[in-house]
Parts: C-alpha cells; sequence; structure tokens
C-alpha cells in the first residue's frame, strides 16, 4: 500500500529539465535572452525581391571572412626576394618577391588553395557591386529618409571601405598586374601638394617600391579594415532590425505598420537557404571562371608594365578619371603641381561625398521632419531619380576611359578617339541622362493617372451607337488604386512675401532663395503630375467621363 503511495507521489514531480534548457535558463538569469528573444524574433519584416540586394551584399562579406581566414594561413606578407624553385616550371629560377611565391604556392600546391583564392576574388567583386546596386534601390526608393539617415552612411562609408580593401587585397600578391596599380597609386598619392612626397616616404617605407608595403598592406587589409566593416555591418544590420525594412505602398500598408513574415521562423529559413545559394554561386564561378592568374602574369617589376592591365571593376571610375584629364600641370617656386593627376584624384572621393550627404540636402529643401516607412516608386520623384541615372551614367562613362586601351584593341578604335569622347561625354553624359529619365518619369505618372481614372486597357474595342469606335477599359480593384495613388505629392518650400504688412522688405537669406528655387525644382508643376482625386474618379465612374468603361 505504501509502496503505490509513493509511486503516484513520484508520478506527480515534475520532470527534470534538459541540458538545453538549463542552458536557456542560466543565460536568460545572466543576459535576458528570453525577454529578447520573445520581442524581437517574431519582428516581421516586408518581402520584396529588391531586398536580396543587402543579403548578398551579407553573405558575401562573410564569405570574404572565411576564405581570407584560410588564406591568411598559407599567405606570407613579406617583400624579400626569393628565388623560385617550387612545382610551376615556367617560373623556376626567376627572382620574385616571397610573397608572389606564396601566392604560386597556394595557388599550385595548397589543397583547394587556388579554389578558395578565386572564391575570395570573385566574392569580393559581387560583395561591392550588391553594395552599388543595394545603395542605389535605397537611393531610387527614398529609404534614407528619416530616420534611416544614420544606416544610410553606414552603407556609404562600407562601400568606400569596400572599394579600398579590394584595392589593398588584390595588392598583396605583388604580380606585375597589381604592381601596376599600387604604381598608379603612388603616382596619384605624390600629386598631392606640399606633402605628397611625405605621404608616399611614410606609406611605401621609403622610395617605391620599397619591401615594406606589402606587410603593410597586410596588416591593414586582414586587420584594420574589416575590424572597422564589421563594426559597421554589425550597426548596420542593429540599425536595420530597429527601423525595419521600409516597404511599397499597398493595401493594408501603412507608416505605422509593417505587414510581412516574422523572422523566426520564416525570415530566418529564407535568408539560410539564400545565403548557402549566394556561397554555391560564388564556389560555381571560383571553379570554372579563371580569376587573376597571378602565375600566368608573373611577378612585378619596376621596370615592366603588363599589357591591358585593368583594375578591378569598382576602380575603373578613378582609373577612367585620371586617363582622360589632361595633363596639366604648374611649375612655380621649383615646384611641380600635377594638375592633371591630382584634380581628378581628388574628384573620385569629392563625387562619392556627393552620394553620402544627399540625403541631408533632401531633407533640408523639403523640411520634412516625419518619419518615412513607405518606399517611394522612383517615377514619383523624377528628379532624385535622374540624379541617380546621371551619376550612374557618369561612372559608365569613365569606366569606358579606363579601359581605353581594351577599348581601342578589341574594337580597332582610335584611343584618341575614346579619350576625347569620354571627355566630352562626362559632361554631356549625365545631363542627357538627367533630362531623359526626368522626362520617362513624368510619363509613367502621366500614365499612373490615367490608369487610375479610366481603368486598364482590355483590348477589346467596342462601336458606339453614334459610330464612334472606343476601347474598352477594366476598373482598376481598390488595392491597385491605393497603390497608384498613396504617395504623398510635397509642395515646395516657398519664401513668402518679401514684405511685412507694414510695408517694411524681409530680410530673405541666400539660403532661403536656394531651399525655395530646389524646392520648386524637385517638387514643382515640372517634376510631379498631379495624382488621381477621388472626387475626380467618382465623376468618371459615374458617367461624366469619356465613356470608354
Amino acid at each position: 500500500m505504501s509502496g503505490s503511495v509513493e509511486h503516484t507521489r513520484d508520478s506527480k514531480r515534475p520532470a527534470p529539465a534538459g541540458k538545453g534548457e538549463r542552458v536557456a535558463d542560466w543565460a536568460d538569469g545572466r543576459l535576458g535572452t528570453n525577454t529578447l528573444a520573445k520581442s524581437q524574433m517574431r519582428k516581421i519584416f516586408p518581402d520584396h525581391w529588391s531586398f536580396m540586394f543587402g543579403e548578398i551584399c551579407l553573405y558575401s562579406f562573410l564569405i570574404l571572412i572565411l576564405t581570407g581566414i584560410y588564406l591568411t594561413l598559407f599567405f606570407e606578407p613579406s617583400g624579400s626576394e626569393v628565388i623560385y624553385d617550387g612545382v610551376y616550371t615556367p617560373l623556376k629560377g626567376i627572382q620574385m618577391t616571397r610573397a608572389f611565391e606564396s601566392t604560386v604556392e597556394i595557388s599550385m600546391e595548397v589543397r583547394g588553395g587556388l579554389l578558395i583564392r578565386q572564391i575570395h576574388h570573385w566574392a569580393a567583386i559581387v560583395f561591392v557591386a550588391a553594395m552599388l546596386v543595394h545603395m542605389m534601390r535605397v537611393f531610387f526608393t527614398g529609404a534614407f529618409r528619416k530616420p534611416r539617415e544614420v544606416n544610410w552612411l553606414f552603407g556609404w562609408t562600407l562601400l568606400f571601405l569596400g572599394i579600398i580593401t579590394g584595392l589593398t587585397g588584390y595588392s598583396l600578391p605583388d604580380d606585375l598586374l597589381s604592381g601596376t596599380g599600387i604604381r598608379f597609386a603612388q603616382g596619384a598619392i605624390l600629386s598631392v601638394p606640399v606633402v605628397g612626397t611625405y605621404l608616399s616616404f611614410f606609406l611605401f617605407g621609403g622610395e617605391f617600391p620599397g619591401d615594406a608595403i606589402i606587410p603593410r598592406l597586410f596588416s591593414v587589409h586582414v586587420l584594420l579594415l574589416p575590424g572597422i566593416m564589421l563594426g559597421l555591418v554589425v550597426a548596420h544590420l542593429i540599425l536595420v532590425f530597429y527601423h525595419k525594412h521600409t516597404q511599397f505602398a499597398g493595401p493594408g500598408k501603412t507608416e505605422k505598420n509593417v505587414v510581412g513574415a516574422p523572422f523566426l521562423p520564416i525570415y530566418i529559413a529564407k535568408a539560410g537557404g539564400f545565403f548557402f545559394l549566394v556561397f554555391g554561386i560564388l564556389a560555381i564561378m571560383g571553379a570554372v571562371a579563371t580569376i587573376n592568374p597571378v602565375w600566368v602574369i608573373g611577378p612585378y617589376r619596376p621596370d615592366l608594365v603588363s599589357t591591358g592591365a585593368q583594375p578591378d571593376w569598382y576602380l575603373g571610375f578613378s582609373e577612367g578619371l585620371i586617363r582622360v584629364m589632361p595633363s596639366w600641370e604648374i611649375n612655380a617656386w621649383g615646384h611641380t603641381l600635377e594638375l592633371g593627376v591630382f584634380i581628378p584624384f581628388s574628384l573620385f572621393p569629392l563625387i562619392l561625398m556627393a552620394i553620402a550627404v544627399y540625403p541631408f540636402i533632401e531633407a533640408w529643401v523639403t523640411g520634412d521632419k516625419r518619419e518615412h516607412h513607405i518606399a517611394d516608386r522612383p517615377r514619383n520623384a523624377p528628379v532624385r531619380t535622374g540624379l541617380g541615372v546621371a551619376w550612374l551614367t557618369l561612372f559608365a562613362v569613365l569606366m569606358v576611359g579606363g579601359g581605353n586601351d581594351i577599348w581601342a584593341t578589341h574594337f580597332h578604335l582610335s584611343i584618341n578617339g575614346i579619350t576625347w569622347f569620354v571627355r566630352i561625354a562626362c559632361f554631356v553624359g549625365p545631363v542627357l541622362a538627367f533630362f531623359v529619365t526626368h522626362r520617362w518619369c513624368m510619363g509613367l505618372q502621366l500614365r499612373d493617372r490615367e490608369k487610375a481614372l479610366h481603368g486598364r486597357e482590355s483590348g477589346t474595342i467596342k462601336r458606339l451607337p453614334h459610330g464612334e469606335y472606343v476601347e474598352v477599359h477594366v476598373p482598376l480593384s481598390q488595392g491597385e488604386l491605393y497603390t497608384l495613388t498613396a504617395h504623398e505629392q510635397p509642395k515646395p518650400y516657398e519664401i513668402g512675401p518679401e514684405v511685412d504688412a507694414q510695408g517694411v522688405a524681409r530680410k530673405v537669406t541666400r539660403g532661403e532663395r536656394m531651399r525655395a528655387r530646389l524646392g520648386r525644382a524637385m517638387y514643382g508643376p515640372s517634376a510631379q503630375v498631379p495624382k488621381a482625386t477621388p472626387e475626380e474618379y467618382l465623376e468618371i465612374q459615374q458617367g461624366g467621363g469619356d465613356g470608354h468603361h
């Protein structure tokens, strides 16, 4: 009897906690992880195909870190001279730096070394490309507006650091191509007035090329820049998590809510699958598409330049600026000012800086202090869209200038003709691209207005009793109407009367006048087609329109 009672008591005792539960309780008691998980893991994120560019940036960066760690186990960043005696016969007996020799060893002797090298290089190219496309998506949709201005600066800094990290990375093997790039950079540094020579001696540890630059580039490439970028990536993701993605206008979507999928389990499952998809594509590219075959190019020699030497695509912008700039120089007081190099060398960061400060300029012009979580359709901001396309046009033109020798040899063109084309197109191309894009956006706005008022063309032709032929239009659904008319149309800033009630002239600052002019250009009648109003829609639906329904 007592045994049965004792057995009943045991069956009512709670089962002991499992190891995982005990670990979770321990962490929650010290870090508050359970509370954090409950509040954040079910956070809702909008879903749109264009958001994937940001994920590609993140996954490429992670792949760069993983492959970079593997490569650092075998790469020796030394500028000391050696005679090659490895397995690659064509290079036997050739003098080279230890950095180049270890790169060849990674490619020829380390198991999987060439594959990892190529994945690393392709990931770097995709990383910068995805960052540029991601920032353009943010720019064209106005996703940089309050409260995301700081995150825009984080993204811009990551793009700039990514370009510099790429330069330091592909310079490490010390092959003829990368050495030519370092020589190019050193020449640009020397063009800086007054301090250029000192900067060059400081960076290279003496005369070019020296034996200190490779170890210094290695430290910057594997420690300094990745550490800064990792911190910025974490901060960027925290702000994305805090503010959430912007979402495109649609039924049920407002500035006060978020429509999408929860972070756990749906979003994180999709993100995990996408990571392996990106990794797989980069692995295929690394396996089948040769990039930077240093054993073919050979070691760097200061007296040689490889034919058709080109940097990675993201530095073609700066190279194009310098290649097409006229060779202007000023000699005064025993000093030479090389304007043909210094001006384009200065323009490269200045043009990028204009992108960084644009959100603050637009906020100043509009005077808008509200938070924005609904993304713009690019057509509804024609000036902003035109400026973005103009910048991309300048980028493309200068890429042609950066490869003028390749264009000349492959298409049998005059290199001087290409250079002059680029010089002229640098000024004409962006302006033409702006006006074409602006006009295109205005046309799309007008089409949206007509579609909202009259509906979608059905392709059915109808003959009216009096003999007129019209096309039958199908009315849009309420959701489609909302999507076409949900955007705001800001009114441009106005200075107001220049005299007060007593007839005294009011002081108007130069900044206010500039703000008013920019406001008219960006949001005046020439930049916005008035969207359809409910009154106009009801009038047409009730028979007061053109009878196409």
